[in-house]
């Protein structure tokens, strides 16, 4: 069995935003150019801004993770050690010693999962390997008897059928023989003469002669008469009679009720089954066929998906379940979160407007040229993160990379970022779930869990002429989610200004940190434009207080 190589997922924040999207997919082409597997995922739904930038720019959506919860497809073996149920049992022996396995799924042409047969299956068969067996109610065939016992055919015609009687070894005399053989039967006999003939006389259904010795004409004639299947074979009698029980093929000895599980089923779900039923492996099935395998040990020593995060550092904000995944690195712009990793890790973390301003300079830091379409992608993200520069989170730096990435990219700034900032500020077609998960983030403030999202159009009024649903919506999330307070910043990009819509307590927060808490739950911001340096450095201040 082997395994699959896994990705290193760089993914943004959940209800991803512009940058969180570009970012994300300039910084995989960085690690790809150096060496690394990295995929760019995305945490949600895109928006329509960022749909229009990876439109305008010929762009594929990110691959799309909802949760970083183990699953049976993230820790199974892909190529598995199989065998047909035809096969007999001494095919199952030289497969199990070939490939050191201990346990064999047995699949159709098709791979549709037909059971299983392990090493424990064989001993209980082997206890009793002595006693010749009654291969009459076994399924075998003549065809399975010349393969087990290595078998030449010396005379016989239509191997296919089934045996249908016992099987004897000739040992004694010519009367001893017509006493316990019958019709049908198989005898195994050697050198002795009499003994062949004694049997075909019986009117058994095969001869099998041991030792490597040379039929007789007149034995081979009298079979030929009678229609007896003649086979020799190298091996001594002995070893011929347990051989011959290796015929029976897998489909009578295998288990047909098999534990497996689906590539979908989380790790966590399947602990318990694989502690109360302790076997070695377990196939993985999907629409009836194999798939693959789990050995219980991955169970223990589990590999966790590797991830790097950009534009976020908060728990909060992070694809579900990031405690299960392993944190390599951090591209960031927003402040420090509290993400708690178990070893050290590399975090590039800078007071600018944007993450992909971070990104490009990584790019030129290493001399790796930006292509056209990925200088691209990051010009939008630093054009919609700053809102065309407009926002005070915008640096010095963010208008250098910006001009630099647009020459490279052979676009306007201006024309294009006003192209981006209308492609992201319309609500047609929108609805007010949607308007409040716009770049929705969550945050921990002070002793208060909270979301604040934002919404940047060109006319504010649109958006605030259904507040009132909006506060309903956001008021069934607050109690859904167990929220203190749900926020939306409806942002104008005209006025420069934000409309904060907000329900939940305290509203004393806001008094503290805004100087009031405006009426019917919207307080008007004049200049406030980010989110990131306008409203949760004083509301966390506020929360000191």
């Amino acid at each position: 069995m082997t395994e699959t190589s896994k990705p290193t997922y760089v993914i943004g924040h959940r209800n991803p935003d512009t940058d969180s999207i570009c970012s994300a997919i300039g910084y995989a082409h960085f690690q790809q150019v150096r060496g690394e597997n990295a995929i760019a995922a995305r945490a949600g739904k895109l928006n329509s801004e960022t749909k229009f930038v990876l439109e305008t720019l010929g762009f594929d959506k990110p691959q799309l993770v909802t949760d970083l919860y183990p699953r049976v497809k993230d820790i199974m073996q892909t190529e598995v050690i199989t065998a047909g149920p035809a096969d007999t049992l001494r095919d199952l022996g030289r497969i199990m010693r070939q490939y050191n396995v201990k346990s064999v799924p047995v699949v159709d042409e098709k791979r549709i999962m037909a059971g299983v047969v392990t090493v424990g299956d064989l001993a209980n068969l082997y206890f009793d390997e002595l006693q010749m067996q009654d291969l009459s109610q076994a399924g075998v065939d003549f065809v399975g008897v010349v393969k087990a016992l290595e078998g030449v055919l010396v005379y016989g015609e239509n191997l296919e059928r089934k045996v249908a009687g016992r099987v004897h070894i000739a040992a004694g005399s010519h009367k001893l023989i017509q006493k316990f053989v019958s019709e049908n039967d198989i005898v195994l006999v050697g050198d002795r003469k009499n003994a062949q003939l004694t049997s075909l006389d019986c009117g058994i259904s095969c001869l099998i002669v041991t030792g490597n010795v040379e039929v007789d004409k007149e034995v081979i004639e009298k079979a030929m008469e009678r229609g007896i299947i003649v086979i020799t074979c190298p091996h001594d009698t002995y070893t011929s009679a347990r051989l011959i029980n290796q015929s029976i093929p897998l489909s009578m000895v295998m288990r047909k009720q098999v534990i497996s599980f689906k590539p979908t089923d989380l790790v966590t779900d399947i602990k318990r089954i694989v502690a109360d039923t302790n076997y070695r492996v377990y196939p993985v099935v999907e629409n009836g066929k194999l798939v693959g395998a789990i050995h219980r040990d991955k169970l223990i020593v589990q590999e966790r998906t590797k991830i790097i995060l950009v534009d976020h550092n908060e728990r909060g904000q992070a694809v579900e379940g990031i405690e299960e995944a392993q944190i390599i690195e951090i591209i960031d712009h927003h402040r420090l979160g509290g993400l708690q990793t178990s070893e050290p890790i590399f975090i590039r973390h800078e007071p600018v407007g944007c993450t992909a301003t971070i990104v490009s300079n990584m790019y030129w830091h290493r001399n790796i040229t930006i292509p056209k379409d990925i200088a691209g992608l990051l010009l939008a993200a630093i054009l919609s993160d700053t809102v065309l520069f407009k926002s005070p989170t915008c640096t010095e730096k963010d208008r250098r990379t910006a001009a630099r990435l647009a020459e490279i990219a052979e676009l306007d700034l201006q024309e294009f970022g006003m192209s981006i900032l209308k492609a992201g500020a319309s609500i047609k077609g929108m609805t007010t779930a949607d308007i409040i998960a716009n770049d929705i983030k969550e945050f921990q403030i002070g002793d208060y869990r909270m979301t604040v999202g934002q919404i940047s159009v060109m006319d504010a009024g649109e958006v605030l002429s259904i507040k009132e649903k909006l506060q309903q919506d956001m008021e069934i999330i607050r109690q859904k989610e167990n929220y203190d307070m749900v926020l939306l910043m409806v942002t104008d990009i005209l006025e420069e200004g934000t409309h904060l819509v907000y329900v939940g307590q305290p509203a004393s927060l806001l008094t503290e940190a805004f100087g009031n808490d405006g009426s019917d739950g919207v307080l008007h911001l004049p200049g406030v434009m980010s989110r990131k340096k306008q409203i949760i450095p004083p509301m966390s201040e506020a929360a000191r207080v």
